[in-house]
């Protein structure tokens, strides 16, 4: 079985390390920025993996005494014009945008790697159609896309992961396909046929895990746009519904009405989103360059 070696990687990329602390280590010093947005992220996951731990308030509970507070010692970040704490709505609402993000990419992803290698094992005119409907799917833009979706499959935290992998799936498969042919003239590829391996065997066993480097760069560097437009979606009513605490619908309600008279209700749920989108564009940007050969310098 052949599969990609990360620590080869490393060493092409200009690394001697023979410890895990050695290569993470070694991203920090090569990247820097790309350490930072992997700290951004993991703050983010943190906080949403622990966020009864980290909160005060039920983000669902409403107080009319509290509502509008400015923030200070008692909400951090304010409240709400239902009394809602912003701060607890906040670190509840990473959960429910990185288990839509991280769910439409798995989603997306998965059925983008079964069309990539069908594409390639079975070509002819299932080849053909299947590539022509791609390519109408990337003639429209994620978020464009992502909305036609949300609006026929309506508002619900299930339909918002399924509107927003659909989009995916094309720049997926591309990116298995493009993989999957030039994996094919490989010399192991060619000395498993030889053994009499089937050809499923052998996209399993011996094409697949050779494309995980590239699916992985690409699902990190697509992650920040899946949150972007979560928060779009549920912005515009199409995405998570209520009571879920999601960044977009926080913007929504607060938005048009509270814009002068509560700015912390804009400010702080778009703070989130921009530096959970740059965190993740960070260390996409740095896993490209460390796994994509052509990216070295």
């Amino acid at each position: 079985m052949s599969t990609t070696e990360f620590q080869a990687e490393l060493t092409a990329a200009g690394a001697h390390v023979s410890t895990r602390w050695g290569s993470v280590r070694f991203f920090i010093r090569r990247y820097p920025l790309g350490a930072i947005g992997a700290v951004i992220m993991f703050l983010f996951l943190f906080a949403a993996a622990f966020a009864p731990y980290i909160t005060m308030y039920d983000p669902l509970s409403t107080n009319a005494a509290d509502s509008l507070a400015r923030p200070g010692w008692q909400h951090w970040l304010g409240a709400d014009f239902m009394g809602r704490d912003v701060y607890s709505r906040i670190i509840y609402g990473a959960r429910i945008s990185l288990a839509v993000a991280l769910g439409a990419m798995a989603l997306g992803s998965g059925i983008g790697v079964i069309v990539g290698l069908l594409s390639v094992y079975l070509l002819g005119w299932f080849d053909l159609v299947t590539q022509r409907i791609l390519e109408m799917m990337q003639a429209l833009p994620l978020l464009v896309l992502a909305i036609i979706m949300a609006a026929a499959l309506g508002p619900s935290l299930h339909n918002t992961i399924v509107a927003i992998a659909i989009p995916l799936v094309p720049y997926v498969a591309r990116v298995i396909r493009s993989n999957t042919l030039s994996l094919r003239e490989q010399p192991f590829v060619e000395a498993a046929k030889a053994t009499g391996m089937a050809e499923t065997r052998i996209a399993v066993r011996h094409i697949l895990p050779n494309t995980m480097a590239p699916l992985i760069v690409l699902a990190t560097a697509q992650l920040g746009s899946t949150i972007l437009i979560e928060a779009s979606l549920s912005f515009l009513g199409l995405g998570v519904p209520e009571p879920h605490p999601s960044w977009g619908r926080m913007l929504s309600e607060s938005a048009a009405e509270y814009v002068r008279t509560a700015p912390w209700l804009v400010i702080f749920p778009g703070v989130a989103i921009s530096f959970v989108v740059f965190g993740t564009n960070l260390l996409g940007d740095a896993l490209r360059d460390l796994l994509d050969p052509r990216q070295r310098s």
